[in-house]
């Protein structure tokens, strides 16, 4: 009796520790085995004490793919909200720019024209300007520098506009300053103060 006891409970241990394979052929047909499923089918085994599952390489890959999709997705998104991040911070600071530009030809009405240097708004950008749009704000502070400049030269009066010029390159803008007298300026910004 005891023999018997005891060698029921080694196969009843034996058999908990052992696994149950479920095997799908080409066909789509499922057999469940004691021994793993042939190479290129789809394996799945079960863990008789758990009761849990896995699957083989191919659902494995699958869902591998299908994390590394949703992780280039969620990267990007996030590179799009730090260049959405990065160009309002140039808008904010072209905006205060802009706004010293402002004071400054409020406050000198007899040097510069009411439209001497006319704001860039951000989402209404020339052609021209949209071009260089991550300098925006240094193009605003360039164009009051530009002014300034031709101002201290004795021969513009008054200045009646700024603009940036088309010959602007990437490595250096270019503005064109017309004055009432009629005399014209052209400075790129190494030639303006830092």
């Amino acid at each position: 009796m005891k023999l018997t006891l005891l060698i029921m409970v080694s196969l009843f241990s034996a058999s908990a520790s052992a696994a149950i394979y479920k095997c799908t052929d080409t066909n789509g047909n499922t057999k469940y085995r004691s021994s793993p499923c042939e190479s290129g089918r789809d394996n799945g085994r079960i863990n008789i004490k758990t009761g849990d599952s896995t699957t083989d390489n191919k659902n494995n890959q699958q869902d591998l793919a299908q994390k590394e999709q949703q992780m280039a997705l969620e990267k990007q998104k996030l590179e799009q909200e730090q260049v959405l991040k990065k160009q309002a911070n140039i808008n904010k600071d072209a905006l205060n720019e802009s706004a010293i530009n402002q004071f400054l030809i409020k406050n000198n009405p007899d040097k510069f024209s009411v439209y001497a240097i006319p704001p860039y708004a951000p989402e209404k950008l020339p052609d021209l300007v949209k071009t260089y749009q991550t300098r925006l704000a240094d193009i605003e502070r360039l164009r009051r520098q530009a002014a300034q400049k031709a101002l201290a030269s004795g021969q513009c009066i008054r200045v009646e506009s700024v603009e940036l010029h088309s010959k602007s390159t990437k490595e250096a803008l270019m503005f064109a300053i017309n004055c009432s007298s009629g005399k014209s300026f052209y400075f790129n910004e190494q030639e303006l103060p830092k």
